[in-house]
């Protein structure tokens, strides 16, 4: 079932590209969270959307917001990926149990095994505010990130 805008985000825990552990919930009364699902490390579009993350979007680097990345690739694979291209935020492991957290927000494509192109913005209480799902070929659009964020303020 997908995750709806007003709805409480879900809890998760996953492993970074360092192996540290995050959790959702350890960021509530913190941080508003932007949370991005993609398909694959090191594939075109999603290469190209998380450089355009790196590069144009420096709401991520707020003390008030945290950028979230996932996919279920492994802890390994985000570390090189992260390493080759300079990404900072973290890059969260979906790996085992394979998909969980992008099936609990509805992105999953049972078909593919691999998250579609899903975002959500959840506000510091944990509630979905905004998001957008596309189709694995269709990138987003980190300026629509933007102009939801600014809504919160």
């Amino acid at each position: 079932m997908a995750v709806e805008i007003g709805d409480k985000a879900p809890d998760f825990e996953l492993k970074d590209q360092h192996g540290a552990p995050v959790t959702l919930s350890g960021l509530h009364g913190k941080k508003h969270v932007v949370l991005v699902f993609y398909p694959l490390a090191f594939s075109g579009v999603c290469s190209s959307e998380l450089c355009a993350m790196r590069d144009t979007f420096p709401e991520a680097e707020r003390d008030d917001v945290e950028l979230l990345t996932v996919s279920v690739d492994s802890m390994y694979t985000h570390r090189a990926w992260a390493e080759v291209e300079g990404y900072e935020f973290g890059l969260l492991s979906d790996f085992w149990p394979h998909g969980e957290v992008a099936r609990s927000y509805g992105v999953f494509d049972d078909d593919k095994g691999i998250a579609t192109r899903g975002t959500f913005i959840i506000d510091k209480d944990g509630i979905v505010r905004w998001k957008v799902v596309n189709a694995i070929p269709q990138a987003r659009d980190v300026a629509d990130y933007q102009r939801a964020l600014a809504e919160l303020d």
